[in-house]
């Protein structure tokens, strides 16, 4: 398989259709995500309350690949439990790396990056937006912790 065969009309599409672009000025909680190996950049911006998000916003500075990713994350996203978005990325990195099945579900689109798992070069900027959402929620999980008095 060529590379070229990667950016089919599917993952083409997706990335034309981004939306939630831009920055949220209140966002309790923000990340940046970065390629090393490529350059390619997600910012993320979540609002979450009661493990549930209630807002998104990203800038994606990536190729088509990690634009169709983010394109399928903020469709999807908003009213979504944080664990089972945790669970997406195992379930993403598990389809890129090991030959997993995708995601199903409302993440079913996912499924299109299927074909990323034999480039080993591509799988960083599929997996940004997961990699910052993630982090956020990693942020508001110890917020949570350290309200609750868990933590001193």
């Amino acid at each position: 398989m060529y590379i070229e065969n990667l950016y089919n009309d599917r993952i083409l599409k997706l990335a034309a259709s981004l939306s939630k672009v831009g920055r949220i000025d209140s966002a309790e909680f923000s990340s940046e995500a970065i390629s090393r190996l490529c350059g390619s950049k997600v910012t993320v911006d979540l609002d979450i309350s009661k493990n549930t998000v209630n807002s998104f916003s990203h800038i994606v500075k990536a190729c088509a690949l990690g634009q169709a990713s983010s394109s399928v994350m903020a469709k999807n996203i908003i009213g979504t439990d944080i664990y089972e978005l945790l669970d997406l990325k195992t379930k993403m990195k598990c389809m890129l790396k090991d030959d997993g099945p995708p995601p199903s579900d409302k993440w079913s689109d996912l499924e299109v990056l299927q074909p990323v798992k034999d480039y080993k070069g591509r799988h960083s900027s599929v997996l940004l937006t997961f990699d910052a959402v993630e982090d956020c929620i990693n942020q508001y999980l110890l917020k949570s912790e350290k309200s609750n008095g868990e933590i001193s």
